[in-house]
């Protein structure tokens, strides 16, 4: 049998040719060109590293204003509310108030109450009589028999209030009856 099998089909099986005799000239050559691409390896290699050092420090300083916004992110909820209850504290401060004294300090308290939460986006939810049930905003207490369109507010039994247009309490209602 004849071996068949060509050398440049299966390198493997080739035998080793010699080196090609190289000059001066291309030893110097290729000397300067491993200097130059080791060069570029290094500043690459270089950079590669304080880019992974930047990208750990921008990671490390996210976590912490994470941290820091989800530990005071209360912080000007509670500046707001400080003077309400500053209000609430003198007003008890006044051992022989008047019931108009009292009633007029209580108006006062409210409303400083309610600038705070319009401050921090809390907002009321206080659909008038007729207004379209919406079951994301109401919670209906009951279902009443009334001269108005069906799934209709009747009464408003207590507000609800949205915060950043999420529901923080629905309105309890009270809903017209289908007809």
């Amino acid at each position: 049998m004849t071996d068949t099998t060509d050398p440049i089909q299966n390198p493997a099986d080739a035998p080793a040719a010699p080196p090609p005799e190289l000059g001066l000239d291309t030893l110097e050559a290729l000397q300067v060109r491993f200097n130059e691409l080791e060069a570029k390896h290094a500043e690459v290699s270089d950079a590669y590293l304080r880019a992974k050092a930047e990208t750990e420090n921008i990671r490390r300083r996210g976590e912490e204003e994470v941290s820091k916004a989800r530990k005071f992110a209360i912080e000007g909820f509670a500046e707001s509310l400080v003077p309400v209850k500053d209000s609430l504290e003198a007003a008890i401060a006044i051992p022989n108030a008047s019931n108009e004294q009292l009633l007029e300090g209580v108006h006062a308290t409210l409303r400083q109450l309610a600038q705070a939460l319009e401050r921090n986006k809390v907002v009321e939810v206080n659909p008038a009589p007729g207004a379209k049930f919406d079951p994301h905003q109401h919670q209906a207490i009951s279902v009443v028999p009334a001269e108005q369109e069906a799934n209709t507010v009747v009464t408003v039994l207590q507000k609800g209030y949205l915060i950043a247009e999420r529901v923080l309490r629905p309105a309890l209602v009270t809903v017209a009856a289908p007809k």
